[in-house]
């Protein structure tokens, strides 16, 4: 063997600072529904993405009021497949209708697709991608 064989992404599991606040963020706004509590972490699942959340393995290494930040090593964002542009036209007015900052639709023509940018609780990007 040369390489190792993967396939699709099987989960992401987050740090984050308030299980239950990014449990109700990711189910409020992008459709993931929860299947269960692991100690002090949430499984989340959207059909196709298995999202765990949690708080810091080590809390004694957890910098004080720490927000996400995609320049030290590590995630840089999520990016969430949506079926179209009206998927995030619709995500444009849900999110205004919650007060959730976001970027613009911004059209990657060279890649064949559009994408939105917002932030969670913590700081961390997620992006949704339409064809």
């Amino acid at each position: 063997m040369t390489a190792i064989s993967t396939a699709g992404v099987h989960h992401v599991a987050l740090t984050v600072t308030d299980v239950k606040r990014s449990q109700h963020f990711y189910t409020a706004f992008l459709g993931f529904n929860h299947l269960t509590d692991l100690g002090p972490r949430a499984l989340l699942h959207n059909g196709t993405v298995l999202l765990g959340m949690g708080p810091a393995p080590d809390p004694t290494q957890a910098p004080a009021n720490d927000r996400f930040n995609e320049n030290r090593v590590g995630l840089d964002h999520i990016s969430l497949s949506v079926a179209g542009m009206a998927d995030l036209e619709a995500a444009v007015a849900l999110l205004d209708a919650n007060g959730v900052p976001h970027g613009d639709i911004l059209r990657l023509d060279a890649f064949g697709i559009a994408v939105l940018a917002f932030r969670d609780p913590d700081n961390i990007q997620v992006e949704l991608t339409a064809p």
